[in-house]
């Protein structure tokens, strides 16, 4: 691929809404087509028996049975709390 020119940094620069003094622009092309020449030299590895991945690590989940279990009472979910009416622990209003 050809070098990333100034008048391409100035076209994504205006689309993504930002603004570059020119040496910027010049600082950014070059970074850019260095970037880009980096990512070719990727496509010359063979990765014919590569498998496809989503990730680089063999992540899985691990996942539980939901099953019903028994828990504590509300009598004892309540006992520390602060206060309570009802049933249910009270907190401070957040919203006016």
């Amino acid at each position: 691929m050809a070098e990333i020119s100034k008048e391409q940094v100035k076209h994504v620069a205006n689309l993504a809404r930002l603004e570059f003094d020119d040496e910027s622009v010049e600082q950014m092309a070059t970074e850019l087509s260095a970037i880009i020449e980096y990512a070719e030299q990727l496509n010359e590895l063979d990765t014919e028996n590569v498998k496809p991945t989503t990730h680089v690590l063999d992540l899985k989940n691990v996942m539980r049975k939901d099953e019903p279990k028994k828990w504590i009472t509300q009598e004892e979910a309540l006992k520390n709390a602060p206060d309570q009416k009802d049933g249910q622990i009270r907190v401070p209003s957040i919203l006016e």
